[in-house]
């Protein structure tokens, strides 16, 4: 069974099929007021949360509110749509997951988190699937892999949308973590170009993406996690 309830996003059936694959309620917490954004983007607000064994920061874009939160033995979402939209129906979708011990299972790496998500695309839309790999990184300490996947078609869909997101998995202590930014629009051709600038933009509203430790009787605003560049 799924570790997760299921509806018609494809980016929680992604991340929940990562989670069978490769592993067979956290407190959000804001952290500070709204920062102004780059040019162009929309002002963010500094968003960490404490999940499983660390705290994971993330900038959110402010046009983004909380629409789903579960946690479900070792797997943590939640999901963030615009605002006006609901987890049935958007257009934009921010995801962080975490899976507790992920990191700890032998030969884990957060390419191979990324690629098992892509699956989870490839799986709804075999014949309009496209990946790009952007690569490893680290964010902070901590290793992580950059990818971006696209369904042309959802099969499942009513509406035969199609669906974008950008995939950031990242090896924490002893747990994993993803946050993904997808993105549905009209239907698209059955080989899709993904605009790689656009997705590396998403990211850098995103950014930074931190993993701290948990300090003992440290609260949020969280303050050794905010001071970290």
């Amino acid at each position: 069974p799924s570790p997760i309830p299921m509806n018609s996003a494809l980016t929680r059936f992604a991340a929940a099929a990562a989670f069978s694959l490769l592993f067979a309620s956290a407190a959000q917490a804001q952290a500070q007021g709204p920062a102004a954004g780059k040019e162009g983007a929309p002002a963010s607000v500094t968003v960490i949360s404490p999940i499983y064994g660390q705290l994971v920061r993330v900038s959110m874009p402010t046009n983004f509110t909380p629409a789903f939160e579960n946690t479900r033995d070792a797997f943590y979402i939640r999901e963030a749509v615009l605002k006006g939209e609901t987890v049935n129906a958007w257009t934009q979708m921010i995801t962080i997951t975490g899976s507790r011990g992920m990191a700890t299972v032998a030969n884990f790496s957060p390419q191979k988190l990324a690629a098992s998500i892509a699956v989870g695309f490839k799986k709804a839309c075999p014949e309009s699937f496209a990946v790009k790999d952007l690569g490893e990184t680290k964010l902070g300490d901590q290793d992580a892999y950059l990818a971006v996947a696209n369904c042309g078609k959802v099969n499942s869909s009513a509406d035969g949308h199609s669906e974008t997101a950008l995939i950031v998995a990242v090896k924490g202590t002893s747990d994993a973590y993803t946050i993904q930014w997808a993105e549905r629009t009209a239907q698209a051709a059955s080989a899709p170009v993904i605009d790689e600038a656009k997705w590396q933009g998403r990211l850098r509203e995103l950014m930074p993406i931190r993993l701290c430790p948990i300090v003992a009787g440290e609260a949020a605003p969280y303050p050794s996690c905010l001071q970290q560049k």
